[in-house]
């Protein structure tokens, strides 16, 4: 898995055509009543949600692989002037948290684990680390997606200050993709781009499979929907929203 070392600094750029703000509305909306009122981000990346769910008046802890990323993130929280705790950790060993109303998976971070006793393992830790009737938001690729969209690669992207061409081959499980991303970053004071590379790894399994874990780790209701963001076409769906409650 990647270390997003240089990635987590070009990384709001490329993801500003992402709904954050919907996808924050729609757990605010759907998100039970508060007993302690904290809320974990996992994989919270840059921290976008992390403040967002901050100044709605959780208290807040985010947690991601990327020690990079958790800079920027930090430096977002001071510059927004909220108060977040982030921790270095993996969503499968997730350490020193407990007394949560809402735990969020949120932009296909799940997908980046690879297999389903993983995604088991994620889950286990959620559960435990939520209170009675605290709830799971997540989504996922569907496999529409994974198989067809982005089957239709290469994809090329330009601005000002980055380009990129990014080519996704076909993995050897099922439903699953390996993306590599060559990027072209702009330095400011000369000019001249400097290039770096990035590999990633994401695979996805039936919606079903996913409901059926949290069923089996003891999650008691199970809610999906698809139009979080757009309307999707019920023969292309590209991303499934899931709610458990435990």
């Amino acid at each position: 898995m990647s270390t997003y070392d240089q990635f987590a600094f070009i990384y709001d750029s490329l993801m500003s055509d992402i709904p954050y703000d919907k996808y924050a509305e729609w757990v605010l909306a759907k998100a039970p009543i508060f007993k302690n009122k904290r809320l974990m981000d996992i994989g919270c990346g840059t921290g976008v949600l992390s403040v967002s769910f901050a100044k709605a008046g959780y208290e807040v802890i985010g947690i991601d692989l990327s020690e990079s990323m958790l800079t920027v993130a930090q430096s977002r929280s001071t510059e927004q002037n909220t108060d977040i705790t982030f921790l270095c950790q993996s969503m499968t060993d997730i350490d020193g948290v407990s007394d949560l109303d809402v735990a969020v998976i949120a932009i296909d971070s799940l997908n980046y684990l690879e297999t389903l006793e993983e995604v088991e393992q994620t889950f286990l830790q959620v559960y435990s680390a939520l209170n009675e009737e605290g709830q799971l938001f997540f989504d996922i690729h569907s496999e529409y997606k994974m198989n067809h969209i982005f089957r239709d690669g290469p994809f090329t992207y330009e601005d000002e200050r980055v380009a990129y061409i990014w080519n996704t081959e076909q993995g050897e499980e099922e439903h699953s993709i390996y993306h590599d991303i060559t990027f072209f970053v702009r330095d400011a004071a000369s000019g001249y781009y400097e290039r770096f590379e990035e590999s990633h790894y994401q695979r996805s399994f039936p919606l079903e499979v996913y409901i059926k874990l949290l069923e089996r780790v003891g999650f008691s209701q199970v809610y999906t929907e698809t139009n979080i963001f757009d309307e999707q076409p019920t023969d292309e769906i590209e991303r499934y929203f899931i709610r458990a409650v435990k």
